[in-house]
């Protein structure tokens, strides 16, 4: 089972240059997200393993951490350091942290 990190430990990833993916649908994407994410669609992780950062821990976010807590697990089983992130965007925004509204890096 993938670890849940907390939205502390999120934001301090972020501070750190931490590799951040967002596996919500475009649509969610284009509302808001954490900045300096990387998206790419959950149903689009598997196609795209080489656009991940293998060299570090992956954080992980969806809208809520259910999905994100499934692609932690299938991402754990590919090898990769990963951790899912526990409330998601919206706890994110709710927290009264910044969303941003850039294009994926």
């Amino acid at each position: 089972m993938a670890t849940e990190v907390t939205l502390d430990d999120l934001e301090t990833a972020i501070a750190h240059k931490g590799f951040v993916l967002d596996v919500r649908e475009d649509h969610e994407w284009a509302e808001g997200h954490v900045p300096a994410a990387v998206h790419i669609p959950m149903n689009d992780v598997a196609e795209n393993l080489d656009k991940l950062d293998d060299g570090a821990r992956i954080f992980i976010i969806c809208k809520s951490g259910r999905r994100s807590l499934t692609v932690a697990e299938y991402l754990e089983a590919q090898g990769f350091d990963v951790v899912s992130v526990a409330g998601g965007t919206d706890g994110w925004a709710a927290s009264g942290r910044e969303l941003s509204f850039e294009p994926s890096l």
